[in-house]
């Protein structure tokens, strides 16, 4: 057995031999077994007395230009409470065999700020409720003059198109997109916001957009609870993030498509309740076959840096609003 890349292997090859045995009933068990598959993890890593793995390979400090630029935003929930949790294993899978960067930062506790620093490099404003018209630079001017793609891939979005209010599960406020004016004035503009199905089928018909941002609902985003359990745990709720993430978002990683692309799966902010975590610091992993493997970074990063990477991977050198200035992620290629 070799470090941490080894015992990753296993303890996902044994998380999904237990779920087809039907083990999941017994969770308390599971968690204590993943949780010591986790501490091999650490141990893999260089955390304890025994052999060390091999330090992840130098990078080339140059960001690459990719087919496909993917981002996944979850829902309130700090660093701590996703790196290392064994009520996650690929979510941690992930961390272990990509990149990940452990000094990143949310902009502000509430969602649609830190969406439209995402999107726009601007918090825009500080109330969810928000009803206005961004007319500010944007993603979708930036990608559109660039003569690239956009998608937004929302799910239990009422229909293709739709930029009115939040319809649960749907939410608006998870989809800054619906405020542009870019987006608001063009039929075809509006007609790039899609269900979240239409990216298995763009997958499947080799139809992916240069860049897509991807939209879950309030049950698997890790805000609500799953209608299947109405009075859930915490736990529950990551654990659902998590499976659905390895659901629907594992099929994209091992896509042929996925070759020429870069996945940036990051958290809007932190847990409100949090109150030993003032900063909002949230987990964020970049997933590409292009990154660092197994790299840790130890830059403050914040949602701007996100942006600004989300251009230079699709070549477009439009850095809307504080992107323009923004520490760039070159390190972790």
């Amino acid at each position: 057995m070799k470090g941490g890349k080894q015992l990753s292997r296993e303890g996902t090859r044994l998380y999904y031999s237990m779920m087809k045995e039907g083990w999941l009933i017994n969770k308390a068990f599971i968690y204590i077994l993943l949780a010591v598959i986790f501490a091999g993890l650490e141990l893999g890593c260089g955390g304890g007395g025994g052999g060390q793995s091999d330090p992840p390979p130098p990078g080339t400090g140059v960001i690459p230009q990719v087919n496909h630029v993917f981002l996944l935003v979850e829902e309130n929930h700090s660093y701590s409470q996703v790196i290392g949790n064994a009520a996650m294993p690929y979510t941690n899978m992930l961390a272990q065999q990509y990149a990940l960067a452990t000094q990143y930062y949310a902009n502000r506790f509430n969602s649609l700020p830190n969406y439209f620093m995402l999107t726009v490099g601007d918090l825009i404003t500080m109330d969810d409720s928000f009803t206005g018209t961004v007319t500010a630079d944007n993603v979708a001017r930036a990608v559109t003059k660039a003569g690239k793609s956009w998608k937004i891939y929302a799910e239990n979005l009422p229909n293709a198109g739709y930029t009115g209010q939040t319809v649960g599960p749907y939410g608006k406020d998870h989809n800054p997109f619906a405020y542009f004016s870019d987006v608001q004035n063009s039929s075809s503009q509006a007609s790039n916001i899609v269900p979240f199905t239409q990216l298995a089928t763009d997958i499947q018909n080799n139809t992916l957009p240069d860049y897509a941002l991807i939209v879950p609902n309030f049950e698997n985003d890790g805000h609500d609870c799953p209608a299947a359990i109405p009075n859930c745990s915490d736990t529950d709720k990551l654990q659902t993030v998590d499976t659905w993430i390895s659901q629907n978002i594992g099929p994209l990683i091992q896509s042929t498509a996925f070759q020429s692309s870069v996945l940036i799966y990051t958290w809007d902010e932190s847990d409100i309740n949090d109150t030993t975590n003032p900063n909002e610091q949230v987990a964020t992993i970049i997933v590409s076959p292009k990154v660092r493997s197994a790299f840790r970074s130890t830059t403050r990063y914040q949602h701007q840096s996100t942006l600004r990477l989300t251009m230079q991977l699709l070549g477009i050198n439009d850095y809307p609003g504080a992107a323009a200035t923004a520490p760039s992620m070159t390190e972790f290629f």
